[in-house]
């Protein structure tokens, strides 16, 4: 069947041109698609490759020489065209010459229903559409759309590479700005390998919060997995087995092996979570630094998260920076004098964003640190210059570039917390339902939490809990606790003491049960009440609840923040309720007075909270212990305690106030990119026909779909035609368009372009046959009239990484001939022509010989149409790339004069790109994806 010399087609890439057969080996065989630069291994018997075999009539070319074809001969298995006094062989053909099956389906008679044409040429202008837009990869992610976070992402997305650090505050959605960029990262192709780097107790929630936010599916990695990779026997590296990746560093730590397996494979891109816990200090570094050191220097892109800058103090957070950039910050003296600089100018800069005039000192201040900034000196002789002078210092600010920083102050919009601590009478309680208690909080102060066998039927706090849902029969309830066991035990303890509905949510549930016991909880007439242990405070979103159940306390102040996050999220249109039934005078009674009365942790996010664990926890713990068991004079030394923090508090909240960066804050909204996602979105989401579109993609592949509810819709994949569309392996599925239903029903996909499952079905149908050729009679047009519509694709082949698919995606263009080869520009079948097209039953094999007769010409004369078209979009994405990249770069250039946070690197980065873009988009050709023939209704009689 192969042969080497012989030209084919890959069905599946037919953007790769002609490919040669190189070599057939047993049941393989090899193809080089030589234009783009690919060699593609095929198995034998399932290659989707199809001959390039051209006819008379139709047009070749090749070495310099061009005409069109009278005769074929076979000489030695490989076709030699001939004609207009010339030969060439099939191996002599250009790699980009315009192959296509489409007009030998139509003239052999072998057409699709015309619906299906028009759902091809649709889906070709909508994925064009779609490609070029700068939320591809981020159009049906399940997030909200975060001025802030959108900011963020679509800046970072624009870095040649992302080399950036994430700190905003607690609850303002760091992950979910991660989770935006490498996703978009992913999708332009700029990345390919990427590695989420976290501590053990966040691997659930960052699986979780990818696959449901992103629909990125990555694999977790641990010693199990990585044994039964190395059983293959193969000797490869097991962190190669998978693209996408997610490892934690206790696993690393405790297998020094795989750790070193972790650094030699190569990653476009690694995500550090929780990255204040790598250690740093001039002396030496601990173990988790040095691994993601090792990473950050041969991984282009970088990714860090951290908590507050201000609690790690200077050298920390010089720590995290030199990670990003080590030739920038390499000296911590360095960066600690040239910070001190920055706060200063955080004044001037907290002045000039007032609106008020500076001071004598502050200009002063100015004309000294920018001795030889004529921008600077300039602005300052001016009146009514704070804009400007604003604008120079922000883009002078020397961690901007690399460092994202969001407060809560700033953005707004968050609701206010009510803490509701009900103190518990004790009297009541023997002894041992307070050593229970006892129990209970000990087990819940160890890492991971001690086993434990509630039995809460005789709980005081159920007693509370039950009277809380009597009272607020109208609301929703979510209760956190620490363990599993104590969600089934409460469960246990409800059902004979309140007929409420009940949902559960824990480790012990898979991924599938546990969306679904979300979904019951989310629904209107669902549970009540969802039970939670401590993964419902980790990547989950339940802030259409507002009244949160703290059935305990945990000991870290962080997780507590991150259990009130669950409802305390921007959004929210109500004020918390955060309900804290306690027991007098037990451990847990202890807590509660700590948090509210030192920290005020109920009322506000304390930025220090870390600080103060570290400071006070052991005492905490050994304090509230021996306070539940009666100790005498606990109860000063807890005052003492409450008095101590109080100050503490006070003390680090004025220096992580004073320390602030006011130009570290203000920097992205500067930037060139900063509302590129912003305006993207709000194309994206006003689209009224995308929904039918997608429906009825669905329906061509066997998928029937059914209204359920406003807004959702069921998929049922019951007469489903193919293997190769992903999602449905479970059976049916339900679905929305909605964004504001998909978040907050977190078992609904959001169906747009980048789906999976939709980005799967447009591969199917573009990629494949199917609706490329189409015949149909039109009674509306004038007699004897015969025209042939003809689509074109043109497409650029280069390195993924490039992302040339912004400028020039793989784009549809029409044009319509009739039979005296004029062109009938903007024409369009008629509505009837198009209701009655499903009725008629034309054997199209019947007119074979006047279709060979009369497409060929007008197919010739659409092509060079069409090709003038062509021309102009390629000169226009050229134009695009070249003003879009020339403009980067000359602005990097002259802020590098003057910021010392830009590189020579990237510079040179976006000069690179530039000139591989400005190649590759010239080489961009055209090829015929799909004709359809439209006669009039007198036209089949007269042949």
């Amino acid at each position: 069947m192969y042969q080497p010399g012989q030209r084919w087609i890959s069905t599946a890439e037919p953007e790769l041109g002609l490919g040669t057969i190189l070599r057939v080996e047993g049941r393989g065989v090899q193809v080089l698609f030589a234009k783009a630069g690919v060699l593609r291994p095929y198995a034998s018997d399932s290659a989707p490759l199809v001959r390039a075999e051209f006819r008379a009539g139709q047009r070749v070319a090749g070495k310099g020489v061009a005409f069109l074809v009278e005769r074929i001969e076979v000489r030695e298995g490989l076709f030699v065209y001939r004609g207009e006094g010339r030969e060439l062989e099939e191996g002599q053909l250009d790699d980009e010459q315009s192959v296509s099956q489409a007009d030998d389906r139509l003239i052999g008679g072998r057409t699709d229903p015309v619906d299906r044409f028009d759902l091809r040429l649709e889906a070709l202008q909508r994925h064009a559409a779609a490609r070029r837009s700068p939320s591809w990869g981020l159009q049906s992610a399940r997030i909200g759309l975060v001025p802030h976070q959108l900011r963020v992402a679509g800046i970072a997305a624009a870095r040649r590479p992302p080399r950036i650090l994430l700190a905003d505050e607690v609850g303002l959605g760091k992950t979910i700005e991660a989770g935006m960029i490498l996703a978009r990262q992913l999708a332009t192709g700029r990345s390919g390998r990427v590695l989420v780097l976290v501590p053990d107790t966040l691997v659930y929630q960052w699986f979780v919060e990818l696959l449901r936010r992103f629909n990125l599916a990555f694999a977790i990695f641990d010693e199990d997995r990585c044994e039964a990779i190395e059983q293959s026997g193969d000797g490869r590296n097991p962190f190669e087995d998978e693209q996408l990746v997610i490892a934690d560093f206790a696993f690393l730590e405790h297998h020094p092996k795989r750790a070193g397996q972790l650094r030699d494979a190569a990653w476009d891109l690694v995500v550090v979570d929780e990255a204040h816990h790598l250690e740093w200090s001039p002396e030496g570094a601990s173990p988790r630094y040095e691994l993601a050191q090792a990473l950050a220097a041969t991984s282009p892109g970088v990714i860090l998260l951290t908590a507050t800058p201000e609690q790690l103090g200077r050298t920390g957070h010089f720590a995290r920076l030199r990670l990003l950039d080590p030739q920038r910050y390499h000296s911590l003296e360095a960066y600690i004098g040239e910070s001190d600089g920055f706060h200063e100018l955080s004044e001037v800069a907290n002045t000039l964003v007032e609106g008020s005039p500076l001071s004598a000192a502050q200009r002063a201040l100015l004309a000294d640190r920018f001795t030889n900034d004529a921008e600077i000196l300039a602005a300052l002789d001016k009146k009514d210059a704070s804009r400007e002078i604003l604008a120079a210092l922000i883009d002078r600010h020397g961690t901007g570039r690399v460092m994202f920083r969001n407060r809560r102050a700033g953005i707004g919009g968050f609701p206010s917390r009510k803490p509701a601590i009900e103190v518990l009478d004790a009297d009541g309680l023997d002894e041992t339902h307070k050593q229970a208690l006892l129990a209970e909080f000990r087990a819940d102060a160890q890492q991971p939490p001690g086993p434990i066998e509630p039995d809460y039927a005789d709980d005081p706090r159920l007693a509370a809990l039950v009277r809380l849902l009597e009272t607020h029969p109208d609301d929703k309830f979510l209760l956190i606790c620490r363990s599993q066991a104590k969600v089934v035990a409460l469960e246990e303890a409800l059902r004979t003491r309140s007929g409420v509905g009940v949902a559960r949510f824990h480790e012990g549930l898979g991924i599938v049960q546990r969306d679904r016991n979300a979904a019951f909880f989310a629904s209107e007439g669902g549970a009540r009440l969802l039970l939670c242990s401590e993964i419902g405070s980790e990547g989950r979103n339940f802030q259409f609840a507002h009244r949160l159940v703290l059935w305990d306390l945990p000991l870290d102040p962080d997780l507590l923040e991150q259990r009130i996050g669950r409802l305390d999220r921007i959004g929210q249109k109500h004020d918390i309720i955060i309900h804290v039934p306690v027991v007098a005078d037990s451990a847990q009674h202890v807590l509660a007075r700590w948090y509210d009365e030192g920290l005020d942790a109920f009322r506000s996010s304390p930025a220090d909270g870390r600080e103060l664990l570290r400071r006070f926890g052991q005492d905490l713990a050994h304090l509230a212990d021996e306070h539940a068991r009666g100790v005498d004079n606990r109860d000063q030394e807890l005052e003492g305690l409450i008095v101590e923090t109080r100050g503490v508090h006070a003390e680090l909240s004025a220096l992580i106030q004073s320390g602030r960066d006011h130009l570290l804050e203000l920097a992205s909204s500067r930037d060139l990119h900063a509302d590129d996602l912003v305006r993207a979105f709000a194309t994206d989401d006003d689209d009224a026909g995308r929904d039918d579109f997608i429906h009825r993609l669905f329906e061509h592949f066997g998928v029937h779909s059914e209204e359920l509810a406003r807004e959702v819709t069921l998929l049922d994949p019951q007469y489903l035609s193919t293997d190769g569309l992903p999602g449905f392996e479970d059976g049916p599925v339900s679905v929305t368009g909605s964004r504001e239903l998909a978040l907050a029903r977190e078992e609904l996909p959001l169906l747009r372009l980048d789906h999976p499952m939709v980005a799967s079905a447009v591969e199917l149908m573009v990629g494949g046959e199917t609706g490329n050729a189409a015949f149909m009679v039109d009674d509306v047009l004038p007699a004897r009239t015969a025209l042939l519509q003809a689509v074109y694709v043109v497409e650029c082949v280069a390195d993924r990484k490039l992302d040339a698919e912004r400028f020039l995606p793989a784009t549809p263009i029409v044009y319509t001939v009739d039979t005296r080869l004029a062109e009938r520009a903007n024409f369009a079948p008629s509505d009837l022509g198009l209701r009655r097209a499903a009725d008629r039953n034309i054997e199209v094999l019947r007119y074979r010989k006047f279709l060979a007769k009369l497409v060929p010409p007008m197919l010739e004369k659409a092509e060079a149409l069409a090709k003038t078209h062509a021309d102009s979009l390629v000169e226009a994405a050229i134009e695009a790339a070249r003003t879009e990249l020339d403009g980067e770069h000359g602005r990097l250039a002259a802020l590098r004069a003057v910021n010392p946070s830009i590189s020579e690197a990237e510079l040179n980065a976006v000069a690179t790109e530039r000139d591989a873009l400005l190649a590759a988009l010239p080489a961009a050709r055209m090829r015929l994806d799909a004709v359809r023939f439209v006669v009039s209704g007198d036209f089949l009689a007269l042949k």
